[in-house]
């Protein structure tokens, strides 16, 4: 049975996905002292419906019938071997932590890092995309009252509720929080059965 990896965009699982309950995957969450993080994985399978070669797009139906088209980039090896028709199980992760940075001594800033990967002619077909965004944003007030702290970032200024009381008496006035929210996408199609 053959299989191809294929690499492509980001909205695609949101856009076929079933509801969370209908989902296959794990949701981890976990924290530490002035940390936090939760990472979550999400499988579903769907069908090809239409592909488009001069374009490259696929049309990928998920199991509750939803539809999106997604285009298939360079790093998509062996494109031309797609056919409607074959199933695609999808493989998304995403996961984001929060890390609390005492004295606010970084550079508030948002910066992004982008990969795509495929495979070495002669290899099995592959490839595989990601990418991780970074914030750095300033603590400019927190309210113990309601338990929440509001945070100046490069582009916004924003208030995050902190429901565990030990993890909100650690922040403060001047301290800066990094946010970092990685995904990981990849798409694994076999021909139907």
């Amino acid at each position: 049975m053959q299989k191809l990896l294929v690499a492509i965009g980001f909205a695609a699982v949101a856009a076929i996905a079933p509801p969370v309950d209908a989902q296959t995957g794990a949701v981890v969450a976990g924290k530490g002292p002035g940390m936090a993080g939760v990472a979550q994985t999400v499988k579903v399978t769907a069908t090809i419906t239409a592909i488009d070669k001069a374009t490259r797009d696929v049309t990928l139906k998920g199991p509750q019938g939803n539809e999106v088209t997604v285009t298939a980039g360079p790093e998509v090896k062996r494109f031309d071997s797609l056919k409607v028709g074959d199933q695609v199980d999808v493989q998304y992760v995403e996961a984001l932590t929060l890390e609390l940075k005492k004295g606010g001594n970084m550079v508030v800033a948002r910066t992004e890092q982008k990969g795509a990967a495929g495979t070495k002619p002669g290899d099995a077909p592959g490839g595989a995309v990601g990418r991780q965004v970074t914030i750095v944003a300033d603590v400019v007030a927190t309210d113990p009252a309601k338990q929440v702290v509001t945070l100046k970032g490069p582009q916004r200024t924003v208030d995050l509720k902190v429901p565990d009381p030990d993890q909100f008496k650690r922040i403060a006035k001047g301290d800066q929080v990094e946010a970092t929210f990685t995904q990981a996408f990849a798409v694994v199609v076999e021909p139907k059965k």
